[in-house]
């Protein structure tokens, strides 16, 4: 008989805390939302606190909300995350790509209004900073300030190879501990704990006992670097940003910006500010996040 294994999705946050060193005295306030933002198709949510929102936080590809839960504990302050179309809890954009940042753009401006009308902050990991640039010309008055994370419009297929590499494995696990010991190989640098917690929040374990990944395969994720979207239009995004703007750059080698990209952004717009995390790769909040919520603390309190 396949072992069933268990699944709160609240019962983690000490592991994260104990792990990264943050007080807990008790488990904090989360609860999970659904936003209609097209008839019949919801985005989930985490929002964590009871005051309104001072973040809206956006994961990158093949991820989910629980990628933010580290930097959520060591911020303290109340935030939203949000599960983009076809990750997470979220249902995928019909006929659609999970990359397609316009329509992630205009759910998330949906879920914003309703959940975080005075949010300070726009927050965009990899694809989720993509889809804030996207935001920004959609429904500038709702971001007031942004922060992207390890991403550019400068990405290309090459510079994302790993990432792409990773989900464009296989398709379903036969065990637990098979789908874990593939996220330990793509992620030697981070602890066992941490990862075991990841996969937890990103997959789902199916009636015969297998194991597949919570995102929508087949919806753009998993493709050629080759046929990789070309995010360059969004250069001319950047060029429009007149709110304060924060690069969030991994320093190794997983990052997917290069010093050109850097300087590119700094052209564009001029009052951009860059932060380097030196032993952080493409996952800054994973692999510093403490750091990150207090680099972030200090950006939305400017």
């Amino acid at each position: 008989m396949t072992e069933r294994v268990e699944y709160d999705e609240f019962s983690m946050f000490h592991e994260n805390a104990e792990e990264f060193g943050i007080g807990y005295a008790e488990p904090p306030t989360v609860r999970r939302e659904q936003v209609e933002v097209a008839p019949g198709r919801y985005l989930s949510t985490l929002v964590w606190g009871t005051d309104s929102p001072e973040a809206v936080l956006v994961h990158g590809g093949g991820q989910n909300a629980h990628t933010w839960d580290t930097v959520a504990l060591a911020l303290g302050r109340p935030v939203v995350a949000v599960d983009l179309a076809g990750h997470g809890h979220s249902d995928p954009i019909p006929d659609g790509s999970a990359l397609d940042h316009r329509t992630g753009a205009a759910d998330v401006a949906t879920l914003v209004r309703q959940l975080a009308p005075d949010a300070k902050a726009v927050v965009g990991m990899s694809l989720g900073g993509i889809t804030t640039l996207a935001l920004y010309a959609h429904a500038p008055e709702l971001v007031r300030r942004i922060v992207l994370v390890d991403i550019t419009p400068g990405v290309t297929g090459e510079k994302s190879k790993a990432i792409s590499n990773f989900i464009n494995g296989p398709t379903g696990f036969d065990s637990f501990d098979d789908i874990l010991a593939r996220t330990i190989e793509h992620n030697p640098t981070r602890t066992v704990a941490s990862l075991r917690r990841g996969v937890l929040h990103n997959a789902t374990q199916l009636d015969d006992g297998t194991w597949v990944w919570r995102h929508a395969r087949g919806r753009g994720l998993d493709r050629d670097p080759g046929q990789f979207p070309d995010f360059a239009s969004l250069w001319d995004v950047v060029s429009t940003v007149n709110v304060p703007l924060m690069l969030a750059r991994g320093m190794r080698e997983q990052s997917v910006v290069d010093d050109q990209d850097e300087a590119e952004l700094l052209r564009r717009c001029p009052h951009a500010t860059v932060e380097r995390f030196a032993e952080a790769g493409h996952s800054i909040q994973g692999d510093m996040p403490v750091e990150f919520a207090g680099v972030l603390a200090g950006f939305m309190d400017v």
